[in-house]
């Protein structure tokens, strides 16, 4: 045998040394050896071991005796919540409520304060007679009134147009085209200048000052209808022609007082 291969058999059995002498111990699980292997061991040991760790785990969990006091409540604390106690018993002094279709349904409401029975013939019938009707509207048409319409009075200490009689004095719809429009970017301007009034109606009074219908200098009235921004004179139109439909026709009081 060559002195090459002598020099690597000691080296070889001197690393298995160094290896044997660095690795782990195998910790000890203190479960004693009983040389039947990892599993093997009794069942009866199991059991046991299992039931000593369970009676441990409850064992820490409840509180020591010394912490629940056996004394009774006293004071404001006990009398309240035997008071509790006493209520929920009792239910309120008031018998369940058992759901059963053989319950007898509920009283109906009849009458409530605040509900009118008008139109209960029976109920009606019972209070007053045909006689009190009449009686009753006869009071009430004596007591009605008409009030004729007048003039629009004239506003004091105020010298502008007045939009009221404008909206009177006029009978096309809003968006007909009366008055022609020229101009550059005259949708653009109409936008701009009618954010500056607070309302349609001061828009409308400016827009008769500078010299409309005929006249448009601040694009108010870019449709040429000769209405300015939103205003439109159809409210003022319906109230006119409301006043004029409450007025009574002529001849209507002697016919009446003649049948």
């Amino acid at each position: 045998m060559s002195r090459a291969v002598l020099k690597n058999i000691m080296f070889c059995a001197a690393s298995a040394a160094l290896l044997a002498g660095c690795s782990p111990s195998v910790p000890d699980s203190g479960v004693p050896d009983t040389g039947a292997g990892v599993g093997f061991g009794s069942y009866e040991d199991y059991q046991q071991r299992q039931a000593a760790r369970a009676a441990q785990a409850s064992a820490s969990s409840l509180p020591p005796a010394q912490a629940v006091s056996e004394e009774p409540l006293e004071g404001d604390l006990a009398a309240e919540t035997q008071a509790v106690l006493d209520a929920t018993r009792a239910n309120s002094g008031e018998v369940p409520l058992e759901a059963s279709p053989s319950n007898p349904p509920p009283e109906a409401v009849t009458n409530d304060a605040g509900i009118s029975r008008e139109n209960d013939f029976d109920a009606v019938g019972s209070q007053r007679s045909i006689e009190d009707d009449k009686a009753r509207q006869a009071a009430l048409r004596e007591q009605y009134q008409v009030v004729q319409p007048t003039e629009v009075p004239t506003r004091s200490g105020a010298s502008g147009p007045n939009i009221v009689e404008y909206a009177l004095s006029t009978s096309h719809p809003k968006g007909r085209t009366i008055y022609n429009r020229i101009g550059f970017n005259l949708q653009a301007r109409h936008t701009r200048n009618c954010a500056k009034y607070p309302s349609p109606d001061l828009a409308q009074e400016e827009f008769l000052a500078k010299g409309g219908p005929e006249r448009d200098r601040l694009a108010l009235d870019p449709d040429g209808d000769g209405y300015a921004c939103s205003w439109d004179p159809a409210p003022f139109r319906a109230a006119r022609a409301a006043a004029v439909s409450t007025q009574p026709a002529a001849g209507s009081e002697t016919t009446t007082a003649t049948e």
